[in-house]
């Protein structure tokens, strides 16, 4: 359980050109506390030495960074048989080189339909989870597997389909990407109310065990007809409203983990976090979730 809003990128940090071991200083000279290694390239093998992996995880630790790992691009856990099976070979790559970075969760998107129903395509994926679950069990890994909002319709990874995976299992806990929930519904997220339906839905889904471990994706997102486009900056006429999540936050004294996947990173995470700190100094803090 995070012990505070965390904030940080998904990735590099802009301008950052030293050492990923380097990454955790520059965070913390920055303001930032949390940070998710980008794995998105990764075939069925770790592509980072062990020994470099174990060096971050001490600085990380020394600077107080929270530290979660994004999985390969190349997983369709919904796919074809032989598809599964590699998808489910380039996650356990991931799993194994998270212990050595000591991230807390490994992030991935489930899947795609393909033509699949969405009830065959869940089943498929849940059925892959379980043997990720039982290698890591196995293996005595504390990581999350963190199964991702997807922000297309095309793609396995509605808000409903993700609590369900992660209903099933103990090491499985979603993340919530924010942007994805707003392009998938075409502009979904209009109000607070809308927000708070998410966070109770999670919870009458999942119980208290979810909301104590909340990690969550953020940026603004141009979206179509066939849900996300692009991710835009904060400052940039789209939405979700930002403001409008930092609220419900405070007010329900929630302590997610936020990665900023703005074009900006680390810079629109300084600002997130500065939207944070301003509305608790004003006192907008209600000193704790209401009872539900």
């Amino acid at each position: 359980m995070a012990d505070r809003v965390r904030f940080g990128p998904a990735g590099f940090p802009i301008g950052f050109k030293g050492a990923v071991t380097e990454v955790p200083s520059y965070l913390k000279d920055e303001g930032l506390d949390a940070f998710e290694y980008q794995a998105v390239r990764w075939s069925v093998k770790p592509r980072i030495k062990r020994e470099v992996a174990e060096e971050f995880r001490a600085k990380a630790s020394e600077n107080d960074i929270w530290v979660t790992m994004h999985g390969s691009y190349f997983i369709n856990l919904a796919g074809k048989e032989e598809v599964v099976k590699k998808s489910i070979e380039r996650l356990k790559a991931c799993l194994e080189a998270a212990q050595w970075l000591g991230a807390e969760g490994v992030v991935f998107h489930p899947g795609f339909y393909g033509g699949k129903a969405p009830a065959e395509a869940l089943k498929t994926c849940i059925r892959a989870i379980g043997e990720l679950v039982e290698y890591m069990e196995s293996r005595g890994f504390k990581t999350y597997l963190r199964p991702e909002t997807t922000g297309k319709p095309s793609q396995l990874g509605s808000l409903e389909e993700i609590l369900d995976m992660c209903s099933r299992f103990k090491l499985v806990e979603p993340t919530i990407d924010w942007a994805h929930i707003h392009a998938r519904g075409r502009g979904s997220l209009k109000s607070k109310d809308d927000y708070l339906r998410v966070f109770e839905k999670i919870e009458r889904v999942l119980g208290s065990r979810s909301i104590e471990t909340l990690h969550f994706h953020f940026t603004h997102v141009e979206y179509g007809d066939k849900g996300e486009v692009r991710h835009r900056t904060l400052e940039e006429p789209y939405g979700p409203s930002f403001d409008l999540l930092a609220e419900v936050i405070v007010e329900n004294g929630y302590k997610p983990v936020i990665i900023s996947e703005s074009p900006i990173l680390d810079l629109d995470s300084l600002k997130m976090k500065k939207t944070v700190e301003s509305l608790k100094a004003r006192g907008v803090a209600c000193g704790g979730r209401p009872d539900r």
